[in-house]
Parts: C-alpha cells; structure tokens; sequence
C-alpha cells in the first residue's frame, strides 16, 4: 500500500513538473512575444522622435541660415555704401589735389618771375652803391682838398669836440646835482636831528661826584685819624682812595681817580660816621659791606638802562660796564645818563630815516662803555669800548659804532654817523656840560696857535669840540713824508703844552689843487 502510494506520489510529482515546465515555457513565450512588442513600440517612439527631431533641426538650421543671409547682406551693403563713400571722397580730394598742383605751378611761375626782377633789382642796386662809393670817394677828396685835413684827422677832431662838450655838460649837471642833493641833505639831516631833540625831554646836569664827605664836628677827623694814623691808613688800604683831612671845617676830601671806589670809599666813611665805631677790624667789614652794596647798585643801574632803551640780552659784564658809568662824570654831565640820551637820540634818528632803531639804540647805549675802564687800560675810550663789545659777542656794527664816534676808525655806516651826531648832540645842548664858554675858547685857542707855530702851516681848524685838529699845509713847502713828521711833532707839544681829556686827533692835509673857470 504504501509502495502504491509512492508510485502514485511519483506520478503526481512527474505530472506536476510536466506541467509546471509546459507553464514556464508558455510563460517564457508570453514575455518573449510581449517584450518583442515593447521594443517595437519603443522603436516606433524613438524613430516617430527621431523624425521629429530631424524636421525640428531643419526648421532651425533653415531659420539660422536665412537669419546669417539676412546679416551678410546688410553688412554687404553697408561695406558696398561705405566703399562708395570712400571712393566718392578719394575723386573729392584727387580734385583738391589738382586744384593744388594747379596754384603750386602758377605760383612757381609766379615766385620764378619775382626772382628775376629782384635779380634785375639787385644788380641795379651793385651798380647804383658802386656809384654812391665812387661819388663820396671823389667828395671825400674834395672835402681833403678844401680843408686841408684827412678823413680821419677831420673825424678824430669832431670826436675830440663831441667828446669836450659832452664832459662839459656832464660836469655842470653833476655840479648841479651834487650842490641840490648837498643842500637836501642838509635840510633833511637838521630836521632829524631838530626832531629827535623835540621828541627827546632830556634832563640838565642835576649829579656830580661827590668827593666831601660831611662830618658832624670836627672832633671826628681825629677819630677817623686813630691813634697813630690807624684808622685812616686802614681805611686807604681798604678802599685804594686817599683821605684828605686838612684845616676845611666839618669835612673830610676823598682822593681817588676810580669812581667806583671813591664812591665806596664815601658810602664806607659816612656809615662809620653815623655807626661811631670806627676802628680796623670795622673798617674792613663796612668796606665790604659798601662793596657788595656799590656792585649791586651797579648792576641795577645798567639794567635800568638797558631797560629804558629796551636793550636786550646784553652780556652781564657789559651791564655792569653800563653800571659804573654812574659814577662817572664828563664836564659835570653824568656818563650813564649821557648814554641813555644818546641811545634815545639814534633810536629817534633812525627811525626818521627808515633803519632800525633797536639796533640804533644799542650802539648809543654803548658808545661811551670804554669810559668804565679808561682809567685801567691805556688808549682812546672809543678804541677801548669797541673792544670790550667785540669781546662780549656784540654785532661787528655795533662794534663799529663805537669805535668811529670820536673818529678813531673811519665811519663806513649810516649807524656810525648816527652816534656821531647824537653824541654831539647830547653833549652840546644847553645845560648838558658845565664848562665855562672862556675856557673852552681859550682851548682851542692854544690848539690852533700851537699848530700855527710850525712853518708851512696855512690855516688851522679846532674841530668835535677840541677833540680833532686839522692843519692845511702848503703843498709847495711842506712834502708827504714832511707832513708825517709835523703832524706827530704837533701832538707831541699838545701833550706838552696843555692839559686835556682823553685824547686830541691830529690831520695833517696837504693837497694840491688845479682850478679853472670857465667865462661867456
């Protein structure tokens, strides 16, 4: 039985795989057949796409191509318009070269036929110039044969004559000129000077050094004396100033040539006077003291007068200088006060004439400096300033300034002249110096009568208020080396005969002279 089912699991098995292999062909068919459909559909598609595609690119490549016809013959034509244009402009300028051609030909013609008229001309003009030389040669010897003379002898003449007449005119013009610039000048200088006087309120001689020292009795003098002399020889020591006590009642006379220590010298007496004590030890202390007391004084006095001036940054040893002109005196006018009028004076002159009054200033401040030390250094107060501002850094002007103001150096600046004047100013106006006018007349009396003593002397002049003498000499009696030699003997016996201030120039002027006049 059951091998009966096993026969007949077997048979249904092989039935079973029969029919499943007649199902898988028949399926297999189907999908062939149906496949076979599909890619003919596709191929129906894509050759019905391809068609499309085909006569899509043919429209385009028709429209492309009428469109690229379209462009070629617009650009055909503008090319064709434009080389048309061109061609109608090569005949327009091959016209307006022919026409050129044309004038350029005539006009040779034109220029040929002038340049033989002037050739013609030019000739005829040799010709005419070849007669002209010709006529004035035969004239030339005429004109020899009638005057006697040669062309160049006649032309160096008329020349000479020119020649005289144009210096004769030029002489009286220049004359003319120089006697109206003279006498502008002159004007023009005394009104500066009038208006620097008028603007500037000086003051008259109100100080002079004081050399009596007052004493309340006269028992005094013997204190001050001290027992064997002490005191005052003390007191000498300590100041380098001489006591003078003698028979004048109530007063004791300082003897000194320094200002400055005479002036400590006074102020260290009349505080041991007013103290009592007085004896070496304390005359030494209150000296010192009346040092220190004069050198501040000093350097107060010369910065008030740079102040004044509004001079500035001056060395501090020049304003010391400045200081110790206070104590200095010339004919009774007080030095210091006579430089700040001076200063005053150039400032108001040069700022008349346009220059630079702060720089006119400073020179008149310190035109008199060499006055501080005259008494310590031998040679002119001029000289001696101008070194001592060449020393402490001053300008080469002003250094200039205040050697030529007494003319030690010759003046070469307006500057120069200007405290030239201002000194003479300050020093000459009324009241500024006592002097009396007999003795100062009797000085330069005694200079021009010792110069008139010498032979060969023609005239004599006292001139800067004694301090310049100039003698003229006669040229025909007395030689170049004679006048050396007279103008130094002439000081020598200055020296010896009379008693003067600082110091007195010597000119010796020997010229000669050629004078002509000419009469109509």
């Amino acid at each position: 039985m059951i091998e009966y089912l096993v026969l007949i699991g077997a048979a249904g098995f092989a039935a079973g795989f029969a029919i499943a292999y007649w199902a898988k062909g028949k399926l297999s068919d189907q999908k062939a057949k149906a496949a076979e459909y599909q890619a003919a559909q596709i191929i129906r598609d894509a050759e019905h796409r391809a068609d499309t595609l085909m006569k899509g690119a043919e429209l385009e490549a028709k429209d492309m191509l009428f469109k690229m016809k379209s462009d070629f013959d617009s650009e055909t034509k503008e090319t064709r318009n434009e080389l048309k244009n061109r061609e109608i402009r090569l005949m327009q300028k091959e016209e307006h070269i022919d026409r050129k051609i044309d004038q350029c030909e005539r006009r040779e013609k034109d220029v040929s036929g002038r340049e033989q008229r002037l050739i013609e001309r030019e000739e005829k003009a040799e010709a005419n110039e070849a007669e002209y030389h010709s006529l004035i040669r035969e004239q030339k010897m005429q004109l020899e044969r009638i005057s006697g003379l040669t062309a160049e002898q006649a032309k160096e003449l008329l020349l000479r004559a020119m020649e005289n007449e144009a210096r004769y005119e030029g002489a009286k013009l220049i004359k003319r000129i120089e006697n109206e610039a003279k006498e502008e000048a002159d004007k023009k200088a005394k009104k500066i000077m009038a208006t620097a006087i008028q603007r500037y309120a000086g003051e008259y001689v109100a100080e002079r050094t004081v050399s009596v020292v007052p004493l309340p009795n006269d028992e005094m003098k013997g204190r001050i004396i001290g027992r064997e002399g002490r005191n005052i020889r003390a007191l000498e020591a300590a100041t380098g100033i001489d006591l003078i006590i003698d028979d004048t009642p109530e007063a004791v006379i300082l003897s000194g040539f320094n200002p400055v220590r005479r002036e400590v010298a006074r102020i260290s007496l009349m505080r041991l006077i007013a103290d009592g004590r007085i004896h070496p030890a304390r005359i030494e202390d209150v000296v010192k003291k009346a040092t220190q007391e004069v050198d501040q004084t000093i350097k107060e006095a010369g910065e008030q007068a740079a102040f004044e001036l509004g001079v500035h940054n001056l060395h501090n040893d020049l304003i010391k200088y400045l200081g110790r002109l206070k104590f200095r005196t010339s004919y009774a006018q007080n030095v210091l006060q006579h430089s700040i009028e001076v200063g005053f004076l150039c400032g108001i002159m040069a700022a008349e004439l346009g220059l630079n009054q702060k720089l006119a200033r400073r020179m008149g401040l310190l035109h008199d400096i060499g006055k501080a030390i005259d008494h310590e250094v031998e040679g002119p107060h001029a000289v001696i300033g101008s070194k001592l501002a060449k020393k402490y850094g001053e300008a080469p002007k002003v250094v200039h300034a205040i050697a030529a103001h007494h003319e030690d150096m010759p003046p070469n600046t307006v500057y120069a002249f200007l405290v030239q004047a201002a000194d003479s100013l300050s020093g000459a106006r009324p009241g500024a110096r006592k002097e009396l006018l007999e003795n100062y007349i009797k000085r330069l009396e005694d200079l021009e009568n010792i110069a008139n003593s010498f032979t060969g002397v023609a005239n004599t002049y006292a001139i800067q208020a004694g301090r310049e003498l100039r003698v003229i000499v006669e040229s025909d009696r007395v030689t170049d080396e004679d006048s050396v030699l007279l103008s130094r003997d002439i000081a020598r016996k200055i020296e010896e005969t009379l008693t003067f201030p600082g110091q007195i120039k010597v000119m010796v002027i020997r010229e000669t002279r050629a004078v002509e006049f000419a009469n109509k």
